[in-house]
């Protein structure tokens, strides 16, 4: 995959305003690349606003470079060279009954200023011209940003019933800013939380992956849980427990410790704070329910499953520790294990004690297996369900340091398994 360069997306942005500009449509860059840019932030990718509607846009640009698979909402895609990737290029609109709660209907081209109002919240509501620098601004969203605020555009509880998403978006831009959400705003949020079921789990799933891998995902939870999304998000959640509170806050402090940015781990450390002794079942069930792809929830099994170990590994045998030690994803479950410790305020020994067995050499932390399955079938041996076990005795033997070749290694299998 070709990596889009932020100059050249940025260049294709202000090309496809002016090519738009010099056929006499309006056009501005809109809604997230304008708050980043007047946040001083690289935008990750542009969106354009238009009154030239569907066909037009695909007249100015040709039709070979534009995909029209969002025309009925009044989008075109055009194509830009591969470093600068695409840009969405949407009609000014209004937007009729969202039925699903998520989509319109159906959209009626309009004004610049009647598109700014159906937006979500006031920051990403705001127009820009490249070509004369120019902001647009409809809904005070430079106001808003200036005082660190999201408010949503007009009525509040509109905004929420046409969209459920928006409930978290307002959570996500809050923490990530480190912004205040207005008052009228949380009040309909905490009003309309618990409609945020009927949005789609990968559409949830992809809100909470931007949460968790934000450097403020610990202040995201909490706002979570200040307006009743969390339990929302995670029904299985104990929250009538004794003990959440203390739970909640260990998964808080350890969410701000964890150094890895990745989605499984911060996951993986919220999920088993919100459900004490959660099983491998009961977790599998929650990653299945949120859609996550096969290598995170193998991740966060695998994680969840070897932390107890991990923190005893001062105690257990080698062969058991090195099996873990030598797993791609060994950092990224040191890194849970140890910010859940580090947030009980307990030892971390057991966790030390991996790092310094991680500096071995190679050859001494992981070396090459002493025999396969054709080894032993050249003893004679038949396959099935023993090998797997002798060759576990066989590893075990060897990491011990009892079994130092190939040749003693077959005569210790022949000596205890004769064919």
């Amino acid at each position: 995959m070709t990596k889009i360069l932020p100059d050249k997306a940025r260049e294709f942005a202000i090309a496809v305003v002016q090519q738009l500009q010099q056929a006499n449509y309006q056009a501005y860059w809109a809604g997230g690349c304008v708050r980043d840019k007047l946040l001083g932030i690289e935008p990750q990718d542009y969106d354009v606003a238009t009154n030239a509607v569907p066909d037009q846009i695909q007249e100015v640009f040709a039709q070979r470079k534009t995909l029209a698979i969002g025309a009925s909402f009044g989008v075109i895609t055009v194509l830009g060279p591969r470093s600068a990737g695409q840009i969405d290029v949407a009609t000014f609109r209004q937007d009729a009954q969202y039925s699903d709660g998520r989509h319109p209907d159906h959209v009626t081209f309009t004004s610049a200023q009647e598109d700014a109002s159906r937006r979500d919240f006031s920051i990403n509501g705001m127009f820009f011209d490249p070509l004369k620098d120019q902001l647009i601004d409809y809904v005070d969203g430079q106001a808003d940003l200036e005082k660190k605020v999201i408010r949503a555009i007009g009525d509040p509880q509109l905004r929420f019933a046409e969209d459920k998403l928006r409930i978290l978006r307002a959570v996500r831009f809050a923490a990530t800013l480190g912004f205040q959400i207005e008052a009228e705003t949380r009040s309909a949020m905490e009003e309309f939380a618990s409609q945020l079921q009927v949005v789609s789990a990968e559409r949830i799933t992809a809100e909470m992956e931007r949460m968790l891998t934000h450097a403020n995902r610990q202040a995201a939870v909490q706002l979570l849980q200040e307006t009743g999304l969390l339990t929302i998000i995670f029904p299985e959640g104990e929250t009538s427990s004794s003990d959440f509170a203390e739970r909640l806050a260990v998964a808080l402090q350890g969410l701000a410790l964890l150094k890895t940015r990745d989605f499984s781990t911060a996951l993986a450390l919220l999920w088993s704070q919100l459900v004490s002794n959660a099983g491998r079942a009961e977790t599998e069930a929650m990653t299945r329910r949120l859609k996550l792809s096969n290598p995170q929830i193998k991740s966060i099994l695998w994680m969840l499953g070897q932390e107890a170990q991990i923190v005893a590994a001062d105690k257990i045998d080698w062969p058991v520790l090195q099996r873990i030690l030598v797993d791609p994803r060994i950092e990224n479950l040191l890194d849970l294990a140890a910010a859940r410790r580090q947030a009980q305020q307990e030892s971390i020994s057991g966790i030390e004690h991996c790092w310094q067995q991680l500096q071995l050499p190679a050859a001494e932390l992981n070396p090459p297996q002493l025999l396969s399955g054709n080894d032993l079938q050249e003893l004679g041996l038949t396959s099935g369900p023993l090998f797997r076990e002798i060759l576990k005795q066989v590893r075990d033997a060897q990491l011990l340091g009892e079994l130092a070749d190939k040749a003693t290694a077959l005569q210790w299998v022949q000596d205890r398994w004769p064919a």
